[in-house]
């Protein structure tokens, strides 16, 4: 049976090459020429000064908040539609987040971050204070879901406004940037105070696992990836005498993982190309199907369009469900289709079964992630008027967008789309 992945790398020649070198010096942890390469090559290609190697997105979450002076008992705003890394190191630093909603690019929606900041926070002494709960909150951190760019123009107003630090996940991100408006020509992550990517094996490159840190044009820039850099290699003040004056982490990306990236960022605007065009021939394909359609990019952007997000409607509308103080439950609604059939059925969704229908022919898919607000570790956060997030939650998937896929295999996965839905 032909299988199609969902996401894997695509690795060439020159990355084996590489390989062999570390091997051959001896140079595959924490130190070696490759890292600080690697480091020089992202740099310059968002447009940045510095920036700071890790080993993992997530680790690169961690230290930015940490930087940006998240701690103990403070609030940090935070997408529920993502995934759960984007969220995790918020808890790391005895912080807590508040749940926002999504927009239709399914990233942070910036219209109830500043009607939450408004209407449900006051300021004091130049701090933003939760009315609910007296913390301050210090920080949101928009997530650029799927590579498409969250509307940083809003979003960085209504920090500024209320004393908001801003950390971009930019994870899914690299390769996007914007085309108009007052960021044209800035890339993911270098918008807010800091951003972080990802080159985890599902992402546009990959390092195998890894991540990276950027500050964007603050005058607090240099200082935060100097900062960053010294936390990631265990905040080592002598190195030869092994004298630490502040609690570190081990986040050093191995020289190894470098390696990869090396091979990996010189071919990334070939890679964005190749998603860009088999985005286009999904698009060309699937127009015509019934209740379907490709989630578009925002416009103003030139996204690496890294997933494709495929939205499949039931015969109802999207739910509206939030408390009368702004505040939604955490509890998941029983919604039910125009035939009675409640959505938290499988059988009454056809995302589900077409999910299931795809997987049977050897087509690698997945659902979008559970809304984090939802899940057991969050169910007692605070999650603000969540509405359209639910809605897509139930009606989207991922479908297979490697950098590998080749014309005819996008068309056999819309074969197979399509013929699900002719069955309907």
């Amino acid at each position: 049976m032909r299988e199609i992945p969902l996401s894997v790398p695509n690795l060439n020649i020159e990355t084996a090459d590489n390989l062999r070198k570390c091997a051959e010096t001896g140079w595959v942890s924490t130190g070696g020429d490759f890292i600080p390469m690697f480091e020089e090559k992202v740099a310059a290609y968002v447009g940045v000064s510095d920036a700071v190697a890790c080993q993992s997105g997530t680790a690169g979450l961690h230290v930015a908040l940490r930087l940006l002076g998240v701690g103990a008992g403070d609030e940090v705003i935070a997408p529920t539609l993502t995934f759960i890394a984007a969220v995790n190191p918020i808890r790391y630093l005895g912080a807590e987040p508040v749940f926002m909603d999504c927009d239709d690019s399914l990233c942070l929606d910036p219209v109830k971050l500043e009607r939450f900041c408004r209407e449900e926070c006051h300021l004091e002494d130049g701090n933003l204070i939760n009315n609910d709960t007296d913390r301050i909150v210090k920080a949101v951190v928009p997530v650029h879901v799927f590579g498409n760019l969250a509307d940083m123009e809003a979003i960085a107003d209504t920090a500024a406004r209320y004393g908001l630090k801003v950390l971009e996940d930019a994870t899914e991100a690299m390769g996007s940037f914007f085309a108009q408006g007052r960021y044209a020509g800035r890339h993911a992550g270098t918008v807010g105070d800091l951003g972080v990517f990802s080159f985890n094996a599902n992402k546009i490159i990959t390092t195998g696992g890894g991540g990276m840190i950027v500050a964007g044009e603050s005058p607090s820039a240099e200082s935060y990836t100097r900062q960053a850099r010294y936390l990631t290699t265990t905040a080592r003040d002598d190195e030869f005498f092994f004298v630490h004056d502040a609690v570190g982490y081990n986040y050093r990306m191995l020289n190894i993982q470098a390696a990869l990236g090396v091979s990996q960022i010189d071919e990334l605007e070939d890679f964005v190309a190749i998603k860009r065009n088999n985005f286009a021939v999904y698009e060309e394909c699937l127009r015509d199907a019934p209740q379907m359609r490709l989630l578009p990019f925002r416009e103003g952007i030139r996204a690496n369009k890294g997933c494709y997000s495929l939205l499949i409607e039931d015969e109802i509308e999207s739910p509206h469900i939030s408390g009368a103080d702004g505040y939604s439950d955490a509890t998941q609604c029983d919604v039910r289709d125009a035939r009675g059939i409640s959505m938290s059925d499988p059988a009454g969704n056809r995302r589900d079964r077409l999910m299931k229908s795809m997987i049977a022919e050897g087509i690698q898919c997945r659902p979008v992630w559970k809304l984090i607000h939802t899940q057991k570790p969050y169910a007692e956060a605070r999650a603000y008027d969540i509405d359209k997030a639910r809605y897509y939650e139930k009606h989207v998937m991922n479908i297979p967008c490697s950098t590998s896929l080749t014309e005819d295999d996008v068309r056999f996965v819309c074969d197979s789309i399509m013929k699900f839905s002719r069955s309907l």
